[in-house]
Order: C-alpha cells, then sequence, then structure tokens
C-alpha cells in the first residue's frame, strides 16, 4: 500500500463573512502528481495558501497532517523547512537582479571559509545546472528584467528545486508557456515522480491535467466534490468539466455568426525591430500581416518567436530599438510613435501580464475600466465621477464580470474576472483593432469560454482582433486565418480550413531547420 504523504481534513477558512473553504478534504500520496481543479475562485489557491503557512495555524479550522505528524506552519518557513515548497501563479523574482541572485535568494551559496561571503563561482555553476536542468538556456548572469514571463516561470520553477524539496506545488505553472515548453516541464515533473518527489499542480489546462495527474481532485465553490483516479492518464476533459462546473460543457468555443470583410482595417508592412539590449539581434524581421474588419487573425509560435515583441513595438513603440516599417490603418499610413498616439488612431493592446502590466491591482474597477479614455468620462479636463460609476458598471453587465459592486479592488477578483476588467479597458478605448496577447492565459473553462464570446460579439461589431495565443487549440478554435512566427519571422499564413496542430508545427520545424 502507498504511503500517505499529506492530508488536509476538514479545512475551513473565511474571510469576513466570505467562506472560502468549507470542510476540504485533501490526500496525496508519496510519489504521485496530485491535480487540484476548479473553477476561478473555487478555492484551489486558498488551499495550497493554508498549506504552505502563507494563511497561519490558528487562521482556518481543521488539520494538516504531512508524513504522519500534524503540523502548526506559522509561515513560508516552517512549511519550507518540512520540504512544503510552492510556486505561486504570481511571481516572486526581483526584476533588477540577476537570475542566479533570484535562484539563491534567501538561499544563498556561502564559501567555506565563512558563512556570509557569498561564493559566485559555486553560485553560477550550481545555477547553470538548475537552468539547464528545467530547459532554460540563459546566462545567469542575465536580469529578471531582461527576460520574459514564460522564462521567469522558469526560474521560479529552478528556485523551487533549489530547495529541498518533498513535496512540490505549482500554482498554473504553464500559464506563461507555449506547448512545446508545457510538455517539457511536465516530462520534467515526470521525471521527478519517478525520483520519488510528489507533486500537486493547479492547472485550467485540462489536456495537461490528463497527461500528468495520477489523482485529480475537483473543488468547487469551497467544497471538495470528488477526488478522480488517473492512474492510466484516460480521464477525458469533459469529465473533469462536469466535475468543475457542475455540468457538460458540450462546446468549447462557440460558433461565430458573421463573417470577415474584404475591408483592411490594419496592415503591417516589412516591420523591423531589434532587441534593445542586443542591437544587432533582430527581433522582428520583416514582419507583413493584415487584419480585415470583423476578423480575427491568429499569431502563433513558440515562445521567443518575437510575437509579444511585435504587437508591442506596434503599440506606441513600447519595445525594442531600430524599430522601421509601415503600419496603415483603415487605409491610411499612420505613425504610431507614442501609446497614446495608437490608442487615438483605434488600436489596443490587450497584455499578456494583466498583473504587471495591464491592471491597478490596488484600485477599483471603476478605475481601471476608465483609465485608457479619461477624456470620455470627464467634462472640461475634470473627472465626472458618476459617470465614471455608470460606465463601469454598464461594462461589468456587458462582460458578466463577477463583482459585488465596481468600487472592488481589482485585485481582489478572480484570474478571469480581472481579464475581463482589462478588456473593458480597451473596450471603452473605441478601438478599430485589438491586439490581444494571451487573453486566456491562467483563466478556466468557463471564464474562457465567455472571453471568446466577446471576443465573437467585437468582431462582431467589424472590429478586427490579432489573438496571440500559445495554445493551439484556441488559435484552430477561434481564428478566422492563421500566422506563423519563428525566430522573429512570418514563416506561414494558412486560412482556417488548412490550419492544424501539425500544419503549425511543420512550418515552425521547417524554417528551424533551415538554421
Amino acid at each position: 500500500m502507498e504511503k500517505t504523504l499529506l492530508e488536509m481534513r476538514n479545512i475551513t477558512k473565511r474571510f469576513g463573512k466570505v467562506t472560502a473553504l468549507s470542510n476540504v478534504n485533501l490526500k496525496v500520496r508519496e510519489g504521485e502528481v496530485h491535480a487540484l481543479v476548479g473553477e476561478n475562485g473555487a478555492g484551489k489557491s486558498t488551499l495550497m495558501n493554508v498549506l504552505s503557512g502563507i494563511y497561519p495555524y490558528g487562521s482556518y479550522e481543521g488539520d494538516i497532517i504531512f508524513d504522519g505528524n500534524t503540523c502548526e506552519f506559522h509561515g513560508i518557513r516552517d512549511s519550507e523547512e518540512k520540504g512544503i515548497v510552492i510556486i505561486h501563479q504570481e511571481l516572486a523574482l526581483v526584476p533588477f537582479l540577476s537570475i542566479a541572485e533570484n535562484l539563491f535568494l534567501g538561499n544563498e551559496r556561502t564559501a567555506s571559509w565563512s558563512g556570509k561571503v557569498v561564493d559566485w563561482p559555486r553560485t553560477y555553476k550550481r545555477a547553470s545546472e538548475l537552468l539547464e536542468l528545467v530547459g532554460l538556456h540563459e546566462d545567469p548572469r542575465t536580469l529578471i528584467k531582461d527576460i520574459g514571463v514564460g522564462k521567469q516561470q522558469l526560474v521560479e520553477i529552478a528556485k523551487a528545486i533549489a530547495k529541498n524539496v518533498r513535496l512540490l506545488i505549482l500554482d498554473e505553472p504553464t500559464a506563461s508557456l507555449n506547448e512545446t515548453d508545457s510538455q517539457q516541464l511536465l516530462d520534467l515533473l515526470a521525471d521527478f515522480r519517478t525520483k520519488g518527489m510528489t507533486s500537486i499542480i493547479i492547472s485550467h489546462k485540462l489536456n495537461e491535467i490528463s497527461y500528468i495527474a495520477n489523482n485529480i481532485t475537483v473543488i468547487r465553490d469551497g467544497s471538495t466534490i470528488e477526488t478522480i483516479s488517473n492512474e492510466n492518464h484516460d480521464v477525458k476533459e469533459d469529465r473533469i468539466i462536469a466535475g468543475m462546473v457542475g455540468r457538460a460543457l458540450t462546446d468549447r468555443f462557440p460558433k461565430r455568426e458573421t463573417k470577415p470583410s474584404s475591408e483592411v482595417l490594419m496592415e503591417i508592412k516589412n516591420w523591423n525591430v531589434s532587441h534593445p539590449l542586443n542591437h544587432d539581434r533582430k527581433v522582428c524581421d520583416n514582419v507583413s500581416l493584415t487584419i480585415h474588419k470583423g476578423e480575427v487573425v491568429g499569431l502563433s509560435g513558440l515562445m521567443g518567436a518575437g510575437r509579444t515583441e511585435l504587437a508591442k513595438s506596434v503599440f506606441g513603440r513600447s519595445y525594442g530599438v531600430n524599430i522601421h516599417g509601415e503600419v496603415y490603418l483603415r487605409g491610411k499610413k499612420v505613425e504610431l510613435n507614442t501609446v497614446q498616439k495608437a490608442i487615438d488612431e483605434g488600436l489596443a493592446y490587450v497584455t499578456e501580464d494583466r498583473k504587471g502590466d495591464g491592471l491597478l491591482l490596488a484600485q477599483s474597477i471603476t478605475i481601471n475600466t476608465t483609465l485608457a479614455n479619461l477624456e470620455d468620462v470627464s467634462n472640461h479636463s475634470v473627472l465626472d465621477k458618476d459617470k465614471e460609476a455608470l460606465v463601469a458598471d454598464d461594462y461589468r453587465q456587458k462582460l458578466n464580470t463577477k463583482t459585488p459592486s465596481v468600487r472592488q479592488l481589482v485585485g481582489n477578483l478572480s484570474g478571469g474576472n480581472q481579464q475581463k476588467v482589462l478588456l473593458a479597458k480597451w473596450m471603452f478605448a473605441h478601438p478599430d483593432v485589438l491586439i490581444l496577447d494571451e487573453p486566456t492565459r491562467g483563466i478556466d473553462v468557463g471564464a474562457k469560454y465567455e472571453i471568446y464570446c466577446i471576443i465573437n460579439d467585437l468582431v462582431k461589431e467589424g472590429k478586427g482582433v490579432l489573438m496571440i495565443s500559445s495554445e493551439l487549440p484556441e488559435i484552430l478554435g477561434m481564428c478566422d486565418r492563421v500566422y506563423v512566427m519563428n525566430e522573429g519571422k512570418i514563416v506561414a499564413q494558412m486560412p482556417r480550413s488548412e490550419a492544424s496542430q501539425e500544419s503549425i508545427m511543420s512550418a515552425i520545424l521547417k524554417t528551424s531547420d533551415k538554421k
């Protein structure tokens, strides 16, 4: 009989009058990958915060039994001393420190002759080993601010491995990764499993859950619904969804009633961008693409292909140097030299990093909704707070944002509802073209469907959408045409009828092989 490493019994956690967890039970065996699934706001992260000591003993009811002993964790250091390490969905890295410094922050590699002096050769050597282990090919001296969100996630994982881990908790570990890099991480977890390490994974990517998890515990509305055995890795995604939402979700992508127009809303011609630190390195190399009225255009590619760099450089030149090329909006050549100019010309960019770059988490839904278009809620340059609140509430209803009030702080919302506020912010700017960078990253299947419906409504109104996504099923399910980008270049373009996971990956691999 396999040993139970962790048992959480009758965990109840309240925030004021709100019960976030109600008598939740979880049992995890030693040497397994155990998945925790549920919709945004179901209580998954709250449960893991209880386990890791972020919510200390005494702030909740119930018992934590780890390795046969009842534990009272008063902080995260207590749980780490037992070998429980959590990697949060929100990255805990210091931007202006190097990768190596972040890996060993609070866990420094010191010289043998002194417990206070950092042994840098040993630090960099071990950092390189850890980066190799997670498949991140970066110099450990590189600053965190100079690598993308996906690579930062891999640094977090390497940082956790640097500690003496017995139970590794990963909260949305692949949310920032494309399918290739996600598969690499899952295979890494499988390798850890063969070596006896236990993992708990929270993910909205149900195909990954089916692939990696031995058991799947479903939480809904703060309560344990069931634990599904997946030893043969044959549990279907529909079966997991039914447990999560309490019903079957028959179609993952809503049908679109309208077809794209022949009218070109936006055209990018011969666009070139160099890396801000290495000016000799082109991140966008002679890129050209078009977006028609009423069309969703997909931009697919591996992490580092240049998709986000393209989007940000076009949107007010907010990324890169040596930028040259042409942009046409509604047939007119435009110079989008600043973000404000891009907004004024009818372009919007919904960032992939909603918490870092997209939203003011410590401000209300109201303030965030109107931020990109204050002119429309002002009278003679004076903000009309009543009008602002009415606008925010109108978008709350339109997008079905789940919140008791538009006065609610955005930081208190679930990921899916934060994404709706970010979309509302840019919709209120009245753009003709929206660039959506990973618009459903880190949100559950129910919230994804609602975001897809919003996208369909936008193109029904005649707007154009450029959707950047690392999830190929999403690209194939939502887009009318697909551009494939690799190493800074557009390497293929295909209509929806010809696009498939095989054709997209084939285009990437063919161009990579020519190098």
